[in-house]
């Protein structure tokens, strides 16, 4: 996974309040174990009319939503099954990051060890993002703080262990394989 200690990017606003992880990858497009195409999925019953094609009154197909890759989302975010591809599907549709007041603790977890930063803010914090849509944010994962355009901050918190793999970009495998060395040495050493 792509390390992340700063993200600068603009964020767009899909305000709706328990956005379960079925609405973000509908369940008929989780026959695959790979992470690539599931973009084109995510959100897929609200993105696309019945006919399959976009529907432009949908926010991220909104000209204003290109290329913003932080989603604000209302509270309870990722709600729902634990499937995995949710995040996945979110990272292929171009986002680094998801706000909101509050996010499901298994979408959050499956989010964070796959590279899609999870963040919860408290609630006036959240309602100013939700109010001002297309911000351009600086979000630092080293220190925890969101910076708004006017310079204004906000802070988050982040589990030390998903900081630490976020900035070195890589996942809960990635780490233990960083320390092969050392765990074949104390195997070396205390052999019965």
């Amino acid at each position: 996974m792509k390390p992340i200690r700063h993200l600068h990017a603009r964020t767009v606003v899909l305000a709706h309040e328990n956005i379960d992880t079925d609405r973000i990858i509908p369940a008929r497009f989780l026959t695959t174990t790979s992470r690539a195409g599931l973009g084109q999925h995510a959100f897929q019953d609200w993105r696309y009319r019945g006919d399959g094609t976009p529907d432009p009154e949908f926010v991220l197909n909104r000209p204003e939503a290109s290329g913003a890759s932080i989603l604000v989302a209302g509270r309870n975010f990722g709600c729902g099954s634990s499937r995995e591809h949710a995040p996945w599907a979110l990272l292929d549709a171009g986002l680094r990051a998801v706000i909101s007041s509050e996010i499901a603790d298994i979408f959050r977890s499956n989010a964070l060890k796959n590279g899609l930063l999870a963040i919860t803010v408290d609630a006036a914090e959240h309602r100013y993002l939700l109010r001002h849509p297309g911000l351009e944010l600086g979000i630092d994962v080293v220190t925890g703080h969101i910076t708004l355009p006017d310079g204004g901050r906000f802070a988050f918190t982040l589990d030390a262990f998903a900081r630490h793999c976020l900035i070195e970009g890589i996942d809960q495998l990635g780490f233990l394989l960083r320390a092969d060395a050392a765990i074949r040495h104390y195997e070396e050493q205390h052999a019965a």
